[in-house]
């Protein structure tokens, strides 16, 4: 795949292969993907239950090894860096959003905001008006200071997207966002994201069961037996 392919890309994956053992037998994931992702792109992958769509996005956001070709985020190649630089990649230029939102239960919306931008040495007072403004975009501002056991599961959904486009990042990835949503919920986190999507030029990659989600975006790929099929 050449420079001149991936072009103003912020995600390449090269002949992606992935297996797993199961005593004696080898059961072959991912098959050899091919797959770039673009500045601003809104990129939908579907597929049956257990047909690797988490194992590619954890491949896709460094959190597993694939068996053979490699993943590049922002230009840089997964398998060049240490565990540390990996994980300062990630931190500047990758969000995560899953099905169930991850948010520590001890802190408040903002605190939860927060983290990403401490984790990288921000400072207290920077990170606390960076996590309120987009607090405040994702329409949560008088919800700051709630802990999630006081928020909605949409609010906390908002909350864990919130905290992953604080850092400004390349791309989020996205696990079933709206699996666990009531359908008017769902759709105002759709429209939440496609607002965002426009106003920061952040790409997004969802893995979903959601059909209207998946038809909102940019491109849609399906994961059948190991490989992804545009369609």
């Amino acid at each position: 795949m050449s420079s001149e392919m991936n072009g103003d890309a912020v995600l390449v994956c090269e002949g992606l292969r992935k297996s797993y053992h199961e005593g004696p037998q080898v059961l072959p994931v991912i098959k050899g993907v091919e797959f770039v992702v673009q500045r601003g792109e809104r990129i939908a992958i579907v597929g049956q239950s257990g047909s690797g769509k988490s194992t590619l996005l954890n491949l896709l956001g460094g959190l597993d090894t694939p068996d053979q070709g490699r993943v590049l985020l922002a230009g840089q190649d997964y398998a060049g860096l240490s565990e540390r630089k990996r994980g300062e990649l990630r931190n500047r230029s990758l969000g995560f959003v899953y099905q169930f939102h991850h948010l520590l239960p001890e802190f408040t919306a903002v605190e939860n905001v927060c983290m990403p931008l401490l984790i990288r040495g921000d400072g207290i007072a920077e990170a606390e008006a960076a996590a309120r403004k987009l607090l405040a975009r994702v329409g949560l501002a008088e919800r700051a200071g709630h802990k999630p056991s006081e928020l909605s599961g949409g609010e906390r959904q908002r909350v864990a997207i919130a905290r992953a486009l604080v850092p400004e990042p390349d791309c989020v990835l996205l696990d079933e966002p709206t699996g666990n949503l009531d359908s008017h919920t769902a759709e105002s986190i759709h429209h939440l994201m496609r607002e965002l999507n426009a106003e920061l030029e952040t790409s997004f990659v969802v893995v979903t069961h959601d059909q209207q989600l998946a038809e909102s975006m940019d491109r849609v790929y399906h994961l059948q037996d190991g490989l992804l099929i545009q369609l």
